[in-house]
């Protein structure tokens, strides 16, 4: 949680935090300043310390929104520094941030480096001001994060919000189901009104209109596969594919709030009309390793444990995993879930290779088991997002039908 962040970066020997870049779809800036119309700003936070938002002039009303102490970035005089360094962009910027932190006392120690910026721009600013600044560590993350970790328990207003984008989730869910099961069917495969054939390209069009009349975005696209597609995880679905009867839907949606705020993330599978025998036994394999899963949530357990009973239960019923074969590209190919928040895979992690990841109350993670095999034509996943709550009960927050079959009207 954000009230852990001094906590957690004593423990990993960071003395302040330097964001930058938009606050919208830039998770870091939007975690601590929120999502505003900030398109250029820069946040320090010390140890200890309440963080500092550093703000263009033009977006001082939305600096305000933030709540946060602010600072005008004008007060630098760029073009006083522009000419100290005679005309240098690069150097006057980087002069600009020695005041910063200067005049915020952050002078020496460890400073982690997070944001959206071009990588360009970020490895000349930084290293630059490593030079110019030989007391101070400038420190980047790969697989630690502060923030990451400080965001893998949630806030009981962050998890209102995802609850409230998982409402609005599975409200356009029941929307495209309505609509699907609308439609007659000619020769196998499901037709307009004047006959020609429906296809996926249409239901994605439907779905970024309903989101966007609910006031939510879309960024990462929408898996709406069906047959062989349906069998590679992330295939996001062919547009041209006709909808046909019989084959597997994977319906995974995650969108977000308007801005870049806070994902939810649900998977169900369908068959139009009726599924066919193999497509029914995959299914019931699934359907019972998802709900042992769920079934067995507990709080402060470790999440690499889900994973591997999960590819024990898939062997067990006759399916490879990554487990025995990490290289599989059927059965079993991917992790049990992963925290949901700011971006749209957090901590914890659900995988065999990390250990330490717990079920913490103010989790908020998704439990997605899935059975893949694109030479058959088919694939399966469903998925939940659910919390762990301070009493540790385990909650979905968006309840819907995990029914198989779509019958046509």
């Amino acid at each position: 949680m954000k009230s852990d962040l001094d906590q957690l970066m004593e423990t990993q020997d960071l003395d302040a935090i330097l964001i930058t870049g938009p606050a919208q779809h830039n998770p870091p800036m939007a975690y601590l300043a929120g999502t505003g119309h900030l398109t250029s700003a820069d946040l320090i936070k010390k140890r200890g310390s309440d963080p500092i938002l550093f703000y263009n002039p033009m977006e001082r009303d939305e600096a305000a929104k933030s709540g946060l102490k602010t600072r005008n970035l004008s007060d630098y005089r760029f073009d006083e520094l522009l000419k100290a360094a005679k005309g240098n962009i690069l150097q006057a910027t980087i002069l600009r941030y020695q005041k910063m932190l200067a005049e915020h006392d952050v002078s020496s120690g460890r400073i982690g480096i997070y944001g959206k910026l071009d990588a360009g721009s970020s490895y000349a600013i930084f290293s630059g001001l490593q030079e110019n600044l030989p007391d101070l560590e400038f420190v980047g993350q790969l697989g630690d994060s502060l923030l990451l970790n400080a965001m893998a328990t949630k806030e009981t207003e962050e998890v209102e919000r995802i609850r409230q984008m998982g409402s609005i989730t599975t409200a356009v869910v029941g929307k495209v189901a309505d609509y699907l099961t609308s439609h007659k069917s000619k020769n196998g495969v499901l037709v307009r009104s004047n006959g020609e054939p429906l296809v996926i390209g249409d239901i994605k069009k439907k779905i970024n209109l309903w989101l966007a009349e609910f006031g939510v975005e879309n960024p990462e696209g929408t898996i709406f596969a069906i047959g062989s597609d349906a069998g590679v995880p992330h295939s996001s679905g062919n547009v041209n594919d006709l909808l046909s009867l019989g084959q597997t839907i994977i319906f995974d949606i995650f969108p977000c709030e308007a801005g870049g705020g806070y994902y939810y993330d649900f998977t169900r599978t369908w068959c139009l009309g009726y599924a066919p025998d193999a497509v029914i036994a995959i299914y019931e394999d699934v359907l019972a390793v998802f709900k042992q899963m769920m079934d067995g949530l507990e709080v402060n357990s470790l999440c690499y444990k889900y994973q591997d009973r999960t590819c024990e239960m898939f062997e067990e019923r006759g399916h490879k995993t990554i487990k025995s074969n990490p290289q599989t590209q059927e059965g079993y190919v991917h992790s049990l879930g992963h925290g949901v928040g700011l971006y749209i895979h957090e901590y914890p992690r659900f995988s065999s290779f990390v250990k330490e990841d717990r079920l913490s109350p103010g989790s908020v993670v998704t439990i997605e088991p899935g059975l893949y095999y694109p030479e058959r034509g088919l694939g399966v996943r469903l998925e939940d997002t659910v919390w762990v709550r301070p009493d540790g009960e385990i909650e979905i927050l968006a309840e819907y039908p995990l029914d198989l079959v779509l019958p046509l009207k």
